[in-house]
Order: C-alpha cells, then sequence, then structure tokens
C-alpha cells in the first residue's frame, strides 16, 4: 500500500491539515455505449456512442489500485452499460482472476438483456465463477423509459437464486415493487426528491432547468476543495481519462499515458485551471475566467453541480482547456442557453 505523505500536495501540508486520501475504488466504465439514454445520465451514455477499453487498461488500473490500497481495492465495472460488450467483460474478468487481483466488487447492468431464463442463467453463472462479489441492477423511472420492467424482474428473480440475495442490489426496489411508471417529467421530478441526484451529464439540461431555484451568488460559498480531498476513488472511461470520484468530464489524468498510482503520486487538488479553480473557490471560481471568454450566467441553477457543468460546456464548446476538460462523451447535451 501507498502512504498518504507520497503524494506531492499531502507533503505540502502540516500534520493536522486535511490531507489528499488515497483512492480505493476505481469504476472502470467499460464503454459510453448504451440502450438507454436516461435524462439522469452523469456521463451522457446513448446508443450512437462508443469506446470499448482495452483489456489490458482495465487490468493495469486493477493491478495500480492493489498498489494504492492493498486488499482493501475495490473495483466496479459499468458503463454506459457493459453486458452490450459481454464477452469483452468475461475477457476482463478473466484476465483478473488469472492474475490473482481479486474478485470484482460489482458489475452494473440496467437488465436490458434479460430476454429468457436461460441466458440470464449462463450469465449470472459466469459472473459466479468470476468471483464478482455484486451485481447492480438500476431500476427507476429514468431507466425503465428504455428498459421493459419485466426484464428486471426476470433478471433480479434468478440473480436471487444463482448468486444469493445478498449478492443483488435492486436500486431502486421500490419502484421494481411498485410497478411501470409513465416516464413523464413530473414522474422523473418527485422520483428526484426520494432519490437526488447530481447535475452533471445528462442531467444539466432538462432535468437541472427544471428544478433551478438557486442564483450564482446564493452558490458563490460554495468550494469543491472536500470533494476532491475526501473522494474514495476514481471513475475511468473507455479511453483512460481520470475523473475525481463522481466528478465527470473534469479530466485529472489518463491511465493511457501514465498508471494510476503515478497520477494519485502527482494530482495536486490545489493547482490548475479547472480543479484548482472549484477547490479554491468553487464553481463561481470558473465562471470568474469564463466571463472574460463570453460566458452569460443563467438566471437560476438548481445548485452547484449544474453550475460547474454549464460553465464547463461553455468552456468546452469554445475549445478552451480540452486536456482537462472532455471527452466529447460527456458534453453531448444542448450548449449554455
Amino acid at each position: 500500500m501507498i502512504a498518504l505523505s507520497d503524494n506531492v500536495y499531502n507533503r505540502s501540508l502540516g500534520r493536522d491539515q486535511p490531507k489528499f486520501k488515497v483512492w480505493t475504488s476505481a469504476g472502470l466504465l467499460l464503454t459510453y455505449r448504451c440502450n438507454a439514454s436516461c435524462r439522469f445520465c452523469y456521463y451522457g451514455c446513448s446508443p450512437d456512442k462508443g469506446g470499448l477499453m482495452p483489456v489490458d487498461m482495465a487490468v493495469g488500473v486493477w493491478q495500480s489500485l492493489r498498489v494504492l490500497a492493498g486488499d482493501s481495492a475495490k473495483v466496479h465495472l459499468t458503463g454506459g452499460e457493459p453486458f452490450l460488450c459481454w464477452e469483452h467483460l468475461v475477457e476482463i474478468l478473466r484476465t483478473a482472476q488469472r492474475q490473482h487481483l481479486g474478485p470484482a466488487d460489482m458489475v452494473e447492468t440496467n437488465g436490458f438483456w434479460a430476454t429468457g431464463d436461460g441466458r440470464v442463467r449462463e450469465r449470472l453463472k459466469s459472473l459466479d465463477q468470476f468471483g464478482v462479489q455484486r451485481l447492480k441492477i438500476s431500476c427507476d423511472p429514468f431507466h425503465q423509459e428504455f428498459v421493459p420492467l419485466d426484464r428486471v424482474r426476470c433478471l433480479a428473480s434468478i440473480a436471487r437464486e444463482v448468486l444469493g440475495p445478498r449478492r443483488v442490489l435492486v436500486r431502486w426496489q421500490e419502484y421494481l415493487d411498485a410497478g411501470p411508471t409513465d416516464g413523464s417529467m413530473g414522474t422523473l421530478l418527485r422520483s428526484m426528491q426520494g432519490h437526488p441526484c447530481r447535475f452533471t451529464g445528462r442531467a444539466a439540461g432538462d432535468l437541472a432547468k427544471a428544478v433551478a431555484s438557486r442564483t450564482p451568488e446564493d452558490l458563490r460559498s460554495h468550494t469543491c476543495g472536500q470533494a476532491f480531498l475526501g473522494a474514495k476513488g476514481v471513475h475511468i472511461d473507455p479511453f483512460g481519462n481520470v475523473f475525481s470520484g463522481t466528478c465527470s468530464g473534469i479530466v485529472i489524468g489518463n491511465v493511457g499515458q501514465r498508471s494510476l498510482e503515478e497520477i494519485w503520486r502527482t494530482f495536486d487538488p490545489g493547482q490548475g485551471p479547472v480543479v484548482g479553480a472549484l477547490t479554491q473557490a468553487g464553481p463561481c471560481g470558473l465562471v470568474t475566467g469564463a466571463r472574460s471568454q463570453g460566458y452569460q450566467p443563467l438566471p437560476a441553477y438548481a445548485g452547484a453541480c449544474h453550475l460547474c457543468s454549464h460553465v464547463r460546456q461553455f468552456l468546452f464548446d469554445q475549445g478552451i482547456e480540452p486536456s482537462l476538460i472532455g471527452p466529447a462523451e460527456c458534453y453531448s447535451v444542448p450548449g449554455p442557453a
């Protein structure tokens, strides 16, 4: 395992100052392609997106996380929809098993592929053989615009039989119990009251605008230092881009260029035109520079993440800081109004 003092930022701090935590989890976005185009998708995934994380990249991240966190390392495989590249998913799990990297903590799916008992059992038995700890099944009014609920019921039922109830997580069970929803904006907004979403990616579009009530001045005191310092892990997209925590679209490194442990060692959340500004002054720190480029704030935002997403969309559209604000897949939402 690595020590906190191995990070360049931590070495500059006093003993009692909050340190940048070691990453212990990594979500591998195998692809941006998805059968769905959920209105709350943080990564803007859809059927017309692509990308496929190479096996050696996925396994390399897995190895790096073991260096960082030892036996505490947790890797989950997600997307997009990872079951759209089922054979590729299996090859990643097989290679990790051969290299004794430990089991995957979780594989996520929306269950669109659960069209027959035989197919479901076969795939679940494969996950079990590779030691996957949990299967996470997305179930909510957003996903059910695209996935018939009977497929989710089929998958959840057989998964509990094959894997055992403790290894199956339906998010959220209440919607599976309640039955089909109508997919209206009203239904989606009511769902968000019980299960708030982050207004990044596609969620920063119509959903955010529907609940926007906070002025830029209201958000001036919000800073993002703790979000970067205390992030438990990272997400890594099919092209190797590393996102801190759930901050999609803010690239802090690329595992195709440097190992994940080296990115952790050299990451300084107090520096840089994007992360540094967010750490020190929050999204309003980005607005200050963007205004000089022509950015016009909205009258109101749904929250700090909406403001951050909105100004980053503008910066992306203007080609500003392309190595830090990207990739295009995360910015496939309407530009700032």
